[in-house]
């Protein structure tokens, strides 16, 4: 992945933390984006998983 591909990936994360509004339930759905964000940017797969983050329970 290079610089320009991570800045993509900061980008994206930093526009989705500017819209949690401290509702558990309400950012539910943009906590998970960010999360999958940053799985795919750092590379990061759940340990024994041939699948990206089906079953890492987030």
């Amino acid at each position: 992945m290079n610089d320009v591909q991570i800045q993509n990936y900061n980008e994206q994360i930093q526009a989705l933390e500017s819209q949690i509004t401290g509702d558990m339930f309400a950012d539910m759905e943009i906590r998970d984006k960010i999360h999958n964000l940053k799985m795919q940017r750092d590379g990061v797969k759940p340990t024994d998983s041939s699948i990206d983050c089906v079953g890492c329970g987030s």
